[in-house]
């Protein structure tokens, strides 16, 4: 994790209106005190070239029942705009960010929805004052919600017709019922052609407040101005009031789950997911390692077994790091007269194998090399590494990101197979395959 070019913190009274709270990484957290802002600094690199990110901690996992694709829908308001930066005040925020270089955009994902600027040092004041205006000033005109419904519903058209977007749809429905992993963050079809300008209104006031967002500012920049900046835009918004955790509770899986998709188009794939623990549980690192162990490199067991053997085009695994128990899921993508069921039998062989007998000392020093190189490669520039801490605060913590290097290489073989033994259990696993429709002729 790259250091920042102070050695020491700098202390609450360099920085009026925050207070310091902790340094990790070479990142600074800050708190600013009226309003509970939370704030990331890492001044980094020579480059005077920065990323401003504001991450809020709303995502599909909050959306209630009949407002599912909220937290999607509002991300695409966000760049309507307000009364000062608008279509129809003439200064869009897409126009008067891009015409100073600025790379912008934003995403929304289970447990959170970023906003971000990567752009010349001399142009964070202008990210820093839009990002204020839009967190409490959106104005979500009626005529721009319709016209934006019928850009999210042709979005979700598209995705409808993607096999293995519905594959992966398809599981986590599946695989999850009371809990809102359940349904995809996009929404449903029918709750995105209803939603009103008022119901976004609503979900709007619930969660864009300074006390539910994080702003990380990375790069090349004075933190002293930067921090003058941010006192500046967000320092008279309001706290906001305090947003009690959904109780999502899922009740225990008490079978195996299975589910197909058939549709034309695409080459069959299935996709094998287990019940596996939220970001901050101690579990999840093994769970990375095996990750690496079976698919991560053409050295990797399920590479050799199934794509060297040419069964599979390619195989991949990984757990998700959310913020409540997600899955740990492998993926194949099969070859043409590939069968389906002995790839999933090999699938499975291969991690009953990692419950039964500890990995090598040799694989798992390869895992670990290959973890360490995959995550350095993710946070090289600011942008990447503002990503990768996003998904850090998205998660519970945003420690996670400069302690997790640290975490895993105090991984060992014997906790590589208590947890698999744990997690690969078949009354947690849900099966998703995907069989296409073969063409006739005429």
């Amino acid at each position: 994790m790259p250091e920042s070019s102070t050695s020491t913190p700098l202390l609450p009274d360099d920085f009026p209106g925050f207070e310091w709270k902790e340094r990790e990484g070479g990142i600074d957290c800050y708190e600013l005190v009226d309003n509970g802002l939370r704030v990331l600094l890492c001044p980094q690199g020579e480059a005077r070239v920065a990323t401003v990110m504001v991450t809020y901690r709303v995502g599909s996992r909050n959306e209630r029942q009949g407002e599912t694709g909220a937290t999607h829908f509002l991300e695409h308001m966000m760049f309507k705009g307000t009364e000062r930066f608008s279509k129809k005040s003439g200064r869009t925020i897409f126009n008067v960010l891009q015409s100073r270089g600025a790379r912008v955009n934003a995403t929304t994902w289970n447990d959170r929805t970023n906003y971000y600027e990567l752009l010349p040092e001399a142009h964070i004041d202008l990210a820093l004052e839009i990002e204020a205006d839009r967190m409490r000033n959106l104005t979500l005109d009626p005529e721009e919600v319709e016209s934006e419904r019928t850009v999210i519903l042709n979005e979700f058209d598209r995705g409808e017709n993607e096999p293995l977007r519905k594959l992966y749809h398809a599981l986590w429905s599946t695989a999850f019922e009371a809990h809102t992993y359940h349904h995809p963050t996009i929404g449903w079809r029918q709750d995105i052609e209803t939603i009103t300008p008022d119901g976004l209104r609503s979900y709007y006031d619930r969660f864009y407040w300074p006390h539910n967002a994080t702003l990380s500012v990375i790069g090349g920049f004075d933190a002293a101005q930067v921090m003058a900046s941010i006192y500046r835009h967000f320092g008279a918004i309001p706290s906001g009031t305090a947003i009690s955790e959904p109780a999502l509770q899922e009740p225990r899986q008490l079978g195996e789950r299975r589910t197909t998709i058939r549709m034309r188009g695409g080459m069959p794939a299935l996709i094998i997911g287990f019940k596996a623990p939220c970001a901050l549980d101690p579990a999840i690192m093994p769970l990375h390692l095996v990750s690496m162990i079976l698919s991560h490199g053409r050295t990797s067991r399920l590479h050799r077994k199934l794509v060297d053997g040419g069964a599979c085009t390619s195989v991949s695994a990984s757990v998700s790091a959310f913020r409540d128990p997600g899955l740990f899921t492998v993926m194949a993508l099969l070859t043409a007269g590939a069968d389906p069921d002995q790839v999933e039998k090999d699938i499975l062989d291969e991690l009953h194998r990692l419950t039964q007998h500890r990995v090598d000392e040799d694989e798992l020093s390869r895992a670990l090399a290959t973890l360490e190189a995959e995550t350095l490669y993710a946070r090289d520039g600011s942008f990447s590494m503002a990503s990768q801490l996003n998904e850090a605060i998205a998660a519970g913590d945003w420690k996670l990101l400069p302690r997790f290097l640290e975490s895993a290489m105090a991984v060992t073989a014997e906790a590589i197979c208590d947890v698999a033994s744990r997690t690969f259990v078949a009354d947690q696993k849900t099966t998703a395959v995907y069989d296409p429709i073969q063409e006739t002729s005429a």
